[in-house]
Parts: structure tokens; sequence; C-alpha cells
């Protein structure tokens, strides 16, 4: 009975993350910040469109709402875009990249680990522009909603989680 508790102990170790990141797209403006950046858009709308309203010109109101709702589709279509995110998680027997687009469409790949390294695609003024998971024939590139810091940083901790993991961990 105690060699089957080890065995399985072994399996545990074998499967549980070394390393795992969740890799979602910056939103700088908050929901709330939306909110009020929209009422403070369709007030000065409003005010600004009433003179022309008055002086009997009203057309021109309509086009300050145009304005005001291309704006909010603008920001509800690229809020909608930031719910899509990638996982990258390792475990000593397997790397696995998820993608999930904003539909909730996703895609897989696992890796052997041990197969696997990091390409970094670098601009001397940019910085860093590009990660590639590549293995054998396969070549996914991740992290594309990150800075250039963010992915130097990202590409730094999984390079090392990945060198652990093929160095026995």
């Amino acid at each position: 009975m105690a060699a089957s508790k080890e065995t399985f102990g072994n399996a545990d170790r074998f499967e549980k993350p070394v390393f795992s990141a969740v890799i979602r797209p910056h939103r700088s403006l908050s929901p709330q910040g939306f909110r009020i950046l929209m009422m403070l858009v369709c007030a000065v709308s409003v005010i600004a469109s009433l003179p022309f309203a008055v002086m009997g010109f009203w057309p021109v109101a309509g086009f300050f709402g145009l304005d005001f709702l291309g704006l909010y589709i603008a920001f509800r279509v690229s809020y909608r875009q930031g719910q899509a995110f990638e996982m990258l998680e390792l475990t000593p027997i397997r790397l696995l990249f998820r993608k999930v687009t904003a539909r909730g469409e996703t895609q897989e790949w696992q890796f052997n680990p041990l197969w696997t390294r990091l390409d970094r695609e670098t601009d001397d003024e940019f910085g860093l522009q590009k990660l590639e998971l590549a293995s054998r024939n396969q070549r996914v590139v991740i992290a594309h909603d990150l800075s250039p810091p963010e992915r130097e940083t990202l590409a730094e901790a999984f390079s090392r989680a990945l060198s652990d993991v093929k160095r026995g961990y």
C-alpha cells in the first residue's frame, strides 16, 4: 500500500505546474471610468448641441449624437476584445498553451518541454517584439498583447522555469 502512495505522489509531482501564467490584453480604462467618460461626453455633446438646436440647426445635434454613439461602440468593441486571453502552463511532462478569443473560441497546443524552446525577436529601438514557442515543426506566437517590457519579464520567468524542467526540476 505504501508503494502505491509513493507512485501516486510522483504522478502528482509531474502534473503540478512549475509555471503558470494567464495573459490578458491591457485595458487602461476601468468599467467605472468608462461610465464616467461616457457621461461626460454625453453632457458635453448635449451642451454643445443646444445652441445649434435653438438656432434651428437641429441636424447638428444629431451629428453630436452620432459622435457619442461611435465612441460608445468603439469602447464596447475594445472591451469585448479584452475578454480574450492566453494561458501558459508548464509541468515537468507537458507544456500547454491555450489561446481563447473574445468569442470563446479556443485553440490549444501541447508540447514536450524537453523539446521546446522560447524564441525571441528583439528590435534595438523598441525592445522585445515577439515571443514564440518552438518545438520540432510547430511554432506558436505567445504574449502578443503584452508590451515589450512585460514580454521581457514573462520571457525571463518562463525561460527560467523551462530550464529548471529540462534540468530535472
